[in-house]
């Protein structure tokens, strides 16, 4: 996806994109390239994929929620997809990155600096010992391509406030779904919109998961389900 379809496409979901974040994105892209060769933060590397597969995927979160003047934790960021093209995107959003490996969480502190984003900060740490000291903190808590849907949502689902949502961007699901049936009810939580749709130009299937928490869920219950795991 070059540059000029980049921001066609973005348009059709009703993403207008100003000059000023294209130059970010840009840098934001070359800091990539040149980090990657020191840690390994993707295999994507190639400019037209990286707008596709990383910047314009990111930005889809949008068309399921609306993204102004929230707070959002990207679970597991990795190289920052998709909380630091979120902030470039959406700059009222108050983001939270967390990321269990610190060489990453050194490069996304210094994206944050060279683009001079604000009000965002990266994390490092593990999420479940983040949920411990961070409990019902985020409007939106999202994760790309992390984990399947049961382990994600008892991560995650804790950081969520109540009426908040737990977001997860996924490609092909369904059995992921079935599967998480018996979490999400454990966490008080509910499968309220799902959208699948096809990503531009090689048309992957992506599908976006809209989980509401309906009430409090005690973050000692994701640590238990986890000692649970660990004994069988």
């Amino acid at each position: 996806m070059d540059k000029e379809t980049f921001v066609k496409e973005l348009e059709k979901i009703g993403v207008n994109i100003t000059n000023e974040q294209l130059e970010q994105l840009d840098k934001y892209y070359q800091l990539l390239i040149e980090w990657n060769e020191k840690v390994n933060l993707t295999r994507i590397t190639e400019e037209k994929d990286v707008y596709l597969k990383h910047f314009y995927d990111s930005i889809t979160l949008c068309r399921i929620i609306n993204l102004e003047n929230l707070s959002l934790c990207d679970v597991g960021t990795g190289a920052g997809f998709p909380g630091i093209v979120l902030k470039i995107m959406f700059p009222t959003l108050s983001i939270t990155l967390v990321d269990s490996l610190l060489k990453r969480v050194n490069f996304l502190n210094i994206v944050i600096k060279e683009l001079k984003l604000e009000n965002i900060n990266a994390i490092h740490s593990r999420a479940e010992d983040f949920a411990k000291t961070h409990y019902e903190e985020f409007d939106i808590v999202t994760s790309r391509a992390v984990a399947n849907l049961t382990t994600l949502s008892e991560m995650c689902i804790p950081l969520v406030k109540i009426n908040g949502f737990f977001i997860p961007m996924k490609a092909n699901c369904e059995e992921e779904i079935k599967n998480a049936k018996t979490i999400l009810n454990t966490l008080h939580s509910e499968i309220v919109e799902l959208l699948e749709f096809e990503l531009p130009i090689e048309n992957s299937h992506r599908t976006l998961i809209k989980i509401k928490k309906l009430q409090n869920c005690n973050v000692k219950i994701s640590i238990r389900l986890k000692k649970k795991k660990k004994n069988r």
